[in-house]
């Protein structure tokens, strides 16, 4: 496998090396508490899957569906716009559906990249931000993820100090990882920051529905002009727990829609007719599912940082997003998270995504998904708190610890 150009373009993928050992722990009987991957354990609406079956099996939905989705379906992505931003779209030139918003966003980086493009990318990012033009034959360039005013001076050094210059800027807020929030103010900038460049703006708004305090997420596509510039893509996967439906919209500048939809109409006929239906019923739909769903996940937050924080780990409260982004104890940094995150599922039965697979940046935190119910939050917590509590005498098994005491050398002897 390591004769495939693209395949040595990827590293080795850091979370596969928790599973395993996730595996084989419930393999051998063991309750593992898994807070690692973001895999929503809620149910999707009622009436979308009604909607699901009930379209299924009808004449004519077996057959191939449109690879840039159905018409009614991209029409109520533009209602969904249109209601929760302000922001007007052409349902027919302005509205991609994809397999999910991580396909779509791929597919975009194969549309847009020439081998050596260099695209700017904050780390810690969700991996596909990067990949995604690494296996296009683009370079990464990493910049901050903080939506700080901070954050330009870095990015203008990265536009003189790349060769050639940068093609496209990549965002994601609310982010995964590290439930960063932006504001509108800042989006107007980073606008602008793209216009003075003529750099593409790709941003990923996967957690517009999820946030918890404060103003609901707003979209760049909100900032005047932004289209011009700019896709954004979106999911239902965590909106309305519809993770395995595989069903997102790319939505904004005509030019580069029309460039993903050139790409993807060689490579898929589009998601299964039913499922673009239901997703449709699903957009045009009641939102007391999306009000449900965040309660949950609000108090799944709430019980993590109070279970946590006595259990002797202190966890930031995420304003939005389904995960927390969490320093290391400092007793365990020098591990890293990788080997941290293995030492906790090991001691403790709790699974958590190590910082490191988003990047070298985020090497000294964890992410922790709120994927189980409170119950089950809480103890993990206990569970946690075992280890920390007898963590002197039980971190030598997996660190080697030389007491003052003991002499190798004279052992050897």
């Amino acid at each position: 496998m390591t004769d495939f150009h693209r395949i040595k373009r990827l590293p080795p993928y850091v979370f596969e090396q928790v599973n395993r050992i996730k595996a084989a722990a419930r393999a051998n009987g063991a309750d593992i508490i898994d807070l690692g991957m973001g895999n929503p354990d809620l149910d999707a609406p009622k009436h979308v899957i009604a909607k699901l079956c009930e379209t299924a099996g009808r004449p004519r939905t077996d057959r191939y569906s449109a690879s840039k989705g159905i018409a009614g379906l991209r029409r109520a992505q533009a209602g969904y716009y249109q209601r929760r931003f302000g922001v007007s779209l052409n349902p027919d030139t302005q509205v991609v559906a994809t397999l999910g918003s991580k396909e779509g966003f791929a597919n975009m980086a194969q549309a847009i990249t020439a081998p050596g493009d260099v695209v700017l990318v904050p780390n810690p990012s969700y991996p596909i931000h990067a990949f995604g033009f690494l296996m296009a034959g683009g370079v990464i360039r990493s910049v901050p993820a903080e939506p700080t005013p901070a954050m330009f001076p870095a990015l203008e050094r990265a536009m003189q100090h790349s060769i050639p210059k940068p093609v496209a800027l990549v965002v994601c807020y609310p982010s995964n990882p590290t439930a960063y929030v932006a504001g509108l103010d800042f989006y107007k900038d980073l606008v602008a920051f793209a216009k003075k460049h003529e750099l593409i703006l790709l941003s990923d708004l996967a957690y517009a529905e999820v946030y918890f305090d404060g103003e609901p997420p707003p979209s760049v596509l909100q900032v005047p002009g932004a289209i011009d510039c700019t896709v954004e893509f979106t999911s239902l996967s965590k909106t309305y727990s519809m993770a395995g439906w595989r069903m997102g919209f790319a939505v904004g500048n005509q030019r580069l829609l029309a460039a993903l939809t050139r790409v993807k109409s060689y490579l898929d006929y589009g998601a299964f007719t039913p499922i673009q239906v239901a997703a449709t019923a699903a957009l045009n739909g009641p939102d007391d599912c999306i009000h449900e769903m965040r309660s949950i996940y609000r108090k799944r937050r709430d019980a993590l940082v109070d279970s946590f924080g006595k259990a002797g780990w202190k966890i930031p409260a995420p304003a939005a997003s389904m995960f927390a982004w969490v320093p290391i104890p400092e007793k365990f940094r020098e591990l890293g998270s990788l080997e941290f995150s293995k030492l906790l599922l090991e001691k403790s039965d709790v699974a958590v995504a190590p910082g490191i697979g988003f990047g070298e940046h985020g090497d000294e935190y964890v992410r922790i998904a709120l994927v189980e119910n409170e119950q089950r939050i809480r103890q993990a917590a206990r569970n946690i708190r075992r280890f920390f509590d007898g963590a002197d005498k039980t971190l030598h098994n997996v660190v080697p610890i030389t007491t003052p005491t003991e002499n190798p050398m004279a052992k050897a002897g």
